[in-house]
């Protein structure tokens, strides 16, 4: 499981879509590599009964769950709107909901009321429901292709022009939308599960990490440091609480308040370099590899840095003078498409790269089937021919034991498909019937390879599937029938597909080394999900009506990738014609230049590679600036220095640091958005000018003799 990022990937920043598979990835795989077992984690268990599917799925949990749900698309949802940049949550998840069950219980048990006790099945469906419901706030576009559909987005790509078609959201429809396009993946795949969990053993190390965590909590060992972890968390989300309350009281206008102190002077302040303040970016630059950290402040440095003030003095022979900052004939131009081909760029040469391992993978795996000439059960070897250790023995056997019908599945998929074709067309008039065929035909082979290369890789590739999507149909539909909507509708489709496909594997590893049922996993996922279509909607709707500059390039949520996500679905539809002068060769420079980075860190090794920036996070500061990089950067050095002083506390407990630094001021959003929903404003505005405007000001406001 991942969060999202569950897709990792950011775009979600831009991947940070894959982004963060790209951040988060290293980082769950350092914890799989710490966690590897040294001893027996079954034996611990062996006298601990495990509950059927049935009494693993509690309504205690799904309480727990939807709560924890509500607070973690708060979190996703803020990070979606101004960066897209969104870390592993996993730890906060795991560590809370062990917390709040843990308590409940607790207290049952001393009033004599505790009926059943808490099991780590039942911590993995709490973690696989909440990670799924939060995963919608993800891939269901509220920060990319579902807002890029909006006027709001497309008025400020298309200055000055009329007649364009749009979509505004709205609560109905994009709850239906939800519906019928969240379930697919969860279908599509469930008949693979045993090849890829007990056949070919796929590690899927996200999945495995989470295990890991859920079965140290339900140690005595690992329980006590869950306590103390749960505490430093709740310590810091306190703080963070209270940190962005109290800033708030010095925001009563435009450009007021500790995020717009200009740290290293004005002029640095004008071309987005300095430190805002954010308590959630400097959590998020404390779980993020310290390389994802440095590589989007090297693309800030690059780009405004260096880039944007060259291009600038081009004005009136690149671009006609005195456009509006927004006018994509002018500067921002260059700033978006230039960001675009980046990530255009790497997500090409990362979706071949892992393409090929798993083609490469598959052979191999079919390879070794074919020669053992069976496939492992309980009682006999594996296909390497080594006896199963007693872990795997009790693992394979439960994870057999309840299996889901493939009847079920395949019918499952083909009638969610069948509403959805039929439903689609009503919400996006421009993507018609045979669009959403085509689609749905591709989706689970698609979905496979999403999913099996993330259990290679912990790379998931669903933004990458969307942009494809987003090409292909949007060229097919064309200018004059909605291409533009039609290709993000479809983008939307396929995302979903198959980043709940990989999802869903992701819980079922988690489940195998847990010993929680296949069954109570699939559940619970489906529970999550529809929880997830209603929750996530409701708060970007909260967000939507709290901040009427939603979506506007400068604002505190300017939902970056909104921007990003249309304007690559009108160069899908209209071609390279309307780039300003030089801006297309610039495109193909970076584009290459992001290939032959990639190219370069896969040719020299990872002990050498992981010095070398990652073109797609370098990307997200091109179009959004360096504030939040100088945040996360932060939030490295923080990391770097305690891990200097003592590395194993640093370890035990930064990530539970930074979780709650990034759950308390994604939860004061909530609030906030209810004060302005309420018209209550702050009483101060602290704003930062130079000598020669104060003097201006102080000479305007004194009094007349």
């Amino acid at each position: 499981m991942e969060m999202n990022g569950r897709e990792k990937n950011a775009e979600n920043g831009i991947e940070s879509e894959e982004q963060m598979s790209l951040e988060t990835s290293n980082i769950k795989k350092e914890k799989n590599d710490q966690g590897a077992e040294e001893m027996s984690v079954e034996k611990i268990f062996e006298n601990k009964e495990v509950p059927s599917w049935k009494k693993q799925l509690t309504v205690r949990a799904f309480v727990v769950s939807f709560f924890m749900s509500v607070m973690f698309c708060f979190i996703v949802m803020k990070l979606n709107l101004t960066t897209g940049i969104i870390p592993s949550l996993n730890v906060s998840a795991g560590l809370l909901g062990f917390f709040f069950i843990k308590t409940w219980t607790t207290l049952l048990e001393k009033s004599g009321l505790l009926k059943q006790p808490f099991t780590r099945q039942e911590n993995t469906v709490i973690q696989t429901c909440v990670v799924a419901a939060s995963g919608i706030a993800f891939s269901g576009g509220f920060g990319s292709y579902l807002f890029a559909m909006s006027e709001r987005v497309i008025k400020q790509s298309e200055e000055g022009k009329a007649g364009f078609q749009y979509k505004n959201p709205t609560l109905g429809w994009m709850i239906g939308f939800l519906f019928v396009v969240s379930f697919l993946g969860l279908f599509s795949v469930v008949p693979l599960r045993k090849i890829m969990i007990i056949d070919f053993k796929l590690t899927y190390p996200s999945g495995t990490a989470t295990a890991h965590l859920i079965n140290s909590f339900h140690t005595p060992e690992g329980a006590k440091l869950a306590k103390k972890q749960v505490r430093e968390l709740g310590k810091f989300f306190s703080f963070s609480f209270l940190w962005g309350f109290f800033q708030w009281f010095f925001t009563a206008g435009d450009d007021c308040g500790f995020a717009s102190f200009p740290t290293f002077g004005l002029k640095a302040y004008n071309y987005k370099f300095y430190f805002d303040f954010s308590a959630t970016y400097v959590g998020v630059g404390m779980i993020c590899p310290h390389i994802i950290n440095v590589s989007v402040l090297v693309g800030g440095i690059l780009s405004w840095g260096l880039m944007w003030p060259l291009i600038e003095t081009r004005e009136g022979d690149w671009y006609p003078a005195g456009l509006s900052h927004n006018n994509l004939q002018g500067l921002q131009g260059y700033k978006v498409f230039i960001g675009i081909a980046m990530i255009l760029g790497d997500g090409l040469y990362n979706f071949f790269k892992v393409l090929s391992r798993t083609v490469a993978g598959l052979v191999t795996k079919f390879h070794d089937r074919s020669a053992s000439m069976h496939i492992p059960t309980v009682d006999s070897p594996s296909p390497t021919n080594k006896p199963l250790s007693f872990d795997d023995q009790r693992r394979t056997r439960l994870f057999l034991k309840d299996q889901i019908p493939t009847w079920f599945a395949c019918g499952g998929y083909i009638a969610i498909a069948v509403i959805s074709t039929l439903t689609l067309p009503h919400i996006f008039h421009q993507l018609k019937w045979y669009h959403i065929i085509l689609i749905y035909t591709f989706a689970p082979v698609l979905a496979f390879c999403n999913a099996f290369g993330c259990g290679l890789t912990d790379w998931s590739l669903a933004s990458t599937y969307g942009k494809l999507a987003i090409f292909t149909i949007g060229a097919w539909a064309g200018t004059s029938h909605g291409g533009v909507l039609a290709g993000l509708a479809a983008c939307g489709v396929m995302m979903n597909i198959v980043s709940t496909a990989s999802d869903l594997m992701q819980d079922f590893k988690t489940g195998y080394l847990t010993l929680a049922s296949p069954r109570s996993m699939f559940v619970s996922q489906v529970i999550g999900t529809a929880m997830g279509c209603v929750v996530a909607p409701c708060v970007f709707w909260i967000f939507y009506k709290a901040f009427p500059d939603l979506g506007v390039t400068g604002t505190t949520y300017p939902a970056p990738f909104a921007t990003v996500y249309y304007n690559m679905a009108k160069l899908g539809v209209e071609g390279f014609s309307a780039l300003p002068k030089n801006c297309l060769k610039l495109c193909y420079a970076f584009f290459c230049a992001s290939i032959l980075i990639n190219m370069i860190r896969d040719a020299v090794g990872k002990k050498r590679g992981r010095y070398i920036p990652l073109p797609m996070a370098m990307a997200i500061p091109f179009y959004l600036g360096s504030y939040f990089a100088i945040d996360m950067c932060v939030g490295s050095l923080i990391l770097y220095i305690w891990q200097r002083i003592n590395r194993a506390k640093a370890d035990a407990f930064a990530p539970a640091v930074a979780s709650g630094l990034i759950c308390g001021d994604g939860i004061w959003t909530l609030p906030n958005s209810i004060l302005a929903l309420a018209g209550v404003k702050p009483p101060i505005c602290m704003k930062f000018l130079s000598k020669g405007t104060n003097s201006r000001v102080d000479k305007f406001l004194a009094p007349k003799p």
